[in-house]
């Protein structure tokens, strides 16, 4: 155990100097405006190069430095979170692997060194997910691994196009590469790609089935690294994809993707899978502000939901374990009066999400709306954003009203012990880069100050909605939402939009179902059946048959071998006789 610890500690250690050197290069960056390509030739054979790029500048280090500030907390939570897990060595390492391959991914300029750090994440992941061996692990690890195979094979395929340049950096040609055929497959590739990861329609079902994961891995996934792959990649690709039809397409998916992921949540009573929910409305909510142009003002918004996240997947597990691991939040209650400090960053993360004035959410989250509001879209993607700005609001209210303001609803409050002070020590850490990360992010990464003039109406529209959301989920937070649904005579609609508009039955058993049945029914007819008969099986039996027979005659009494000696002896005097 003191090993364990140790583990954990130099682990954090280096991570967290590793964030202060990260944050001291960002800041020098940013303000000599450096951009520093790196090449490492690893192998020179003949004619071939083997190289290895590194590109360093304000972007992938400030994204660099949150990375490994979230991972370093992380770590430290786990510290006491996972205390009773004998392999907690092997987890840490996982971890640690975890984010070397995110960061592989941020600093690559190369689509080689992308692929190895996107397949790492896949593979990592799926090691994370399975982390706690049992069936409901073993089924959510194979979706989230076979979704992201998807962008992995997008991804290779984008590098057998990029051939056809000359070299896999991509960072050279994206201004180049417009307005071409090639260029046109490879927008679409990684679009494609990107979406898998980022977990958009039609590819959503993994991002809630990966809570199988222990809840510091969720934190981490759902924060910095496995699902903002996809936003990144898209980000560095910016400049190819600007101006193309698939952005427009990309616009839509992510507007619906966010709009069923906010209803989803609505509906949900699973703490974590909530939480899930709201990472996969926030996912869409920067894939579209990227469709439209502003890759920019999704970075920032990347990294400002990146902190208030962590946070609340660390809250979340830290009511967890004083549940009994009881995730249902119709048992919890009132727990604001047992654990007030896990409650105090519970709800201050929450309201970040929502967009509440003055915290880092809403620094984002109000500039991408009014940048959406001044820009030339039509109605279905301007109520798409709005509407998922309201039911942010709504779930995030009724998930708070469930935990802090309701009753106690578990069997015994006895398991509400204080609060563990090792996990508390990293959650005020994030809180207070969740109060404070909007507003110095807002500084950093924007040079000019935005001027946004709009109509009184349309300045305050996302006060109204949230407003509204926020009526809506105190209403809802006091009835049970399924007994009203049957009430109504909504029951099959509550249906379709709880479980996620039925994707993981489209998208995933619908799509094995064909296949999975061909093969129940090829071992049935041929393994188990006539072939089974003629050649197996039948040439067993028959053989076991004979065995028996000849057994009866080797271990039977002397009296059938004296018969059967008198019978061949009477045989043979009527042969002679004759």
């Amino acid at each position: 155990m003191k090993n364990n610890n140790s583990i954990c500690f130099i682990s954090f250690f280096f991570l967290f100097i590793f964030m202060f050197i990260n944050m001291l290069f960002t800041l020098y960056f940013l303000m000599e405006n450096i951009v520093i390509f790196l090449e490492w030739e690893i192998m020179s054979f003949n004619s071939m190069n083997i190289v290895f790029s590194i590109l360093l500048d304000w972007m992938s280090l400030l994204f660099m430095m949150f990375v490994s500030l979230i991972s370093s907390s992380v770590i430290f939570y786990s510290k006491s979170y996972m205390k009773s897990e004998l392999n907690l060595n092997r987890f840490i390492v996982l971890v640690l692997m975890f984010v070397l391959s995110m960061m592989l991914l941020i600093l690559s300029p190369n689509i080689i060194s992308i692929f190895l750090g996107w397949d790492g994440l896949g593979l990592v992941s799926y090691g994370l997910v399975i982390y706690y061996q049992n069936v409901k692990s073993f089924n959510a690890g194979m979706l989230t691994v076979l979704s992201n195979r998807v962008g992995d094979v997008m991804l290779l395929m984008v590098i057998a196009w990029m051939v056809n340049f000359g070299s896999w950096n991509f960072i050279f040609y994206l201004d180049l590469m417009k307005m071409d055929f090639c260029s046109n497959v490879i927008s679409g590739l990684i679009i494609l790609g990107a979406m898998t990861k980022s977990a958009q329609i039609p590819f959503s079902a993994w991002l809630p089935a990966a809570m199988a994961a222990p809840t510091p891995v969720s934190a981490l996934v759902h924060s910095s690294t496995l699902v903002t792959a996809g936003v990144y990649l898209l980000i560095r690709f910016n400049a190819l994809l600007i101006n193309t039809e698939f952005l427009k397409i990309l616009l839509l998916i992510s507007g619906l993707t966010m709009f069923m992921a906010g209803i989803s949540a609505v509906y949900e009573f699973d703490l974590k899978k909530i939480i899930a929910l709201s990472t996969l409305s926030q996912l869409g909510l920067m894939m579209s502000i990227l469709s439209i142009g502003f890759s920019d003002l999704a970075f920032f918004h990347l990294l400002t939901h990146a902190m208030f996240k962590a946070l609340l997947f660390m809250c979340a597990g830290m009511i967890i374990h004083m549940m009994n691991d009881n995730q249902d939040i119709r048992y919890m209650g009132g727990l604001s009066i047992y654990i007030p400090m896990t409650c105090l960053c519970f709800n201050i993360s929450n309201l970040s999400l929502c967009g509440i004035p003055f915290l880092s959410g809403f620094y984002s989250k109000d500039l991408i709306l009014e940048m959406v509001s001044m820009s030339n879209l039509n109605f279905i993607v301007f109520f798409l954003f709005y509407f998922s700005t309201g039911l942010t609001v709504f779930y995030s209210i009724r998930l708070s009203l469930y935990l802090m303001v309701n009753e106690f609803n578990l069997l015994s409050v006895y398991n509400l012990y204080d609060e563990d002070y090792v996990m508390l020590k990293s959650m005020i850490l994030l809180l207070f880069m969740s109060v404070i990360s909007g507003s110095v992010l807002s500084w950093f990464i924007f040079n000019y100050p935005y001027m946004i003039f709009l109509p009184f109406n349309m300045k305050i529209m996302v006060i109204y909605v949230s407003i509204l959301g926020c009526i809506m989920g105190w209403l809802i937070s006091l009835m049970n939402l399924y007994s009203l649904n049957k009430f109504l005579n909504f029951y099959k609609l509550s249906n379709f939009l709880s479980l996620m508009w039925f994707m993981p039955n489209l998208f995933t058993y619908g799509l094995n179902y064909t296949v999975l049945n061909f093969g129940k029914n090829l071992t049935k007819n041929i393994d188990y059946g006539w072939s089974e008969f003629y050649s197996g099986q039948g040439l067993f039996n028959i053989i076991k048959n004979y065995s028996i027979i000849l057994n009866v005659f080797l271990l039977s009494n002397f009296k059938i071998y004296l018969y059967s000696f008198v019978l061949w002896m009477l045989f043979m005097t009527m042969f002679m006789l004759k």
